[in-house]
């Protein structure tokens, strides 16, 4: 259970994504959606960490003093995927989505979700990094993987509850749900702190 003081709030998540939504349902928090779209940009001079915060913060910047009220908490996050020192954005096409699952076939990554939560008063950001080790891909998986679930709309080209991860990760060293899209223990700690 959420402490009283944010139980208060009227919760809204800025979030398209079924999976964040789905697993803000699964930690029994009531929300409502709504979302501003921006231009996904970040400057180049910034860590893996940094470039997290400033997507999720980039996004509840996007809503003004008039799109919320005293009584909502906002949260906003965006997930990366970090393969040294490149970030493995949303695949443009089909060829770019098995280009990427080359590049993470038989090799550690980051996941590293950044968290913004807002109010009128007052703004918390955090970020939680997931390390994921994945065996090696035969080039018959990737292709079977990117025309069977056409991951387009997701970081690095996968979903770790999808076929891939549930066949292709070896291991994860963090957070799971973190890799889904939302580190869904550290918001709850976040939220009872706030």
């Amino acid at each position: 259970m959420l402490n009283p003081s944010i139980q208060n709030y009227k919760i809204i998540l800025a979030s398209n994504s079924p999976r964040r939504q789905e697993l803000l349902r699964l930690m029994g928090i009531p929300f409502e959606i709504r979302v501003k779209p921006v231009d996904e940009i970040f400057p180049a001079n910034l860590s893996n960490i940094e470039i997290a915060l400033f997507l999720a913060q980039l996004k509840s910047n996007a809503f003004g003093a008039n799109d919320f009220d005293a009584t909502e908490l906002l949260i906003t996050a965006d997930t990366i995927v970090c393969l040294g020192s490149e970030i493995l954005t949303k695949p443009n096409d089909r060829g770019h989505a098995i280009e990427m699952l080359k590049k993470l076939s038989g090799k550690k990554h980051l996941v590293i979700t950044g968290v913004c939560l807002r109010t009128k008063a007052k703004m918390k950001s955090f970020a939680v990094s997931t390390s994921v080790y994945f065996r090696k891909l035969s080039a018959a998986e990737i292709v079977h993987y990117v025309d069977a679930f056409e991951p387009f709309d997701k970081a690095g080209a996968y979903a770790i509850q999808e076929w891939i991860g549930i066949v292709g990760i070896k291991k994860i060293n963090g957070s799971y749900f973190n890799v889904v899209g939302l580190p869904t223990e550290a918001l709850f700690e976040a939220l009872n702190n706030f």
